[in-house]
């Protein structure tokens, strides 16, 4: 079991994305994701969520929104990854290179354009919602076979 967060910078109606073309051997390679990876031993996701994106971008967040929870069964060498969202709404530095690949800012209405992974098209729109969302995510061979997205309103007392 691998857990990771997935952190979404944003600034006006553009979205952080970074398209996977630099590590060899990446099962992401080609795609454009949200920043984040796996956690260091001891990590809160919060504390995941801001190492990930300060040595992916430069960026350091100051402002992090948990959106929501997702899990990807047997998603890579049979693991199971699970992932924390969040949503980056303040962030202070400049943005430098990414080991990763090529960091780019897209306008928010085109980032379902890209070359994604199937299953974030049901939840990158999700960001922008009020509430909290919980998502089951399954692939084979790269491709999305089965997936459930549970949208949980926003708590009210």
């Amino acid at each position: 079991m691998k857990l990771a967060t997935l952190c979404y910078v944003r600034r006006s109606a553009q979205t952080l994305m970074l398209h996977r073309v630099k590590k060899a051997n990446d099962i992401h390679e080609g795609k454009w994701n949200g920043l984040g990876g796996k956690f260091e031993p001891g990590e809160s996701p919060e504390q995941c969520a801001i190492r990930e994106v300060l040595e992916e971008s430069g960026l350091r967040p100051t402002h992090l929104r948990l959106k929501g929870f997702l899990t990807f069964p047997l998603f890579s060498r049979e693991e199971d990854w699970y992932a924390f969202v969040f949503v980056v709404d303040g962030f202070a530095g400049e943005l430098s290179d990414s080991p990763e690949g090529d960091l780019q800012w897209v306008d928010n209405d085109r980032l379902l354009d890209l070359n994604l992974w199937e299953g974030d098209r049901l939840f990158l729109p999700l960001l922008d919602q009020p509430g909290f969302f919980s998502g089951k995510i399954v692939y084979r061979d790269g491709r999305m076979i089965a997936h459930e997205i549970v949208v949980y309103p926003p708590y009210s007392s």
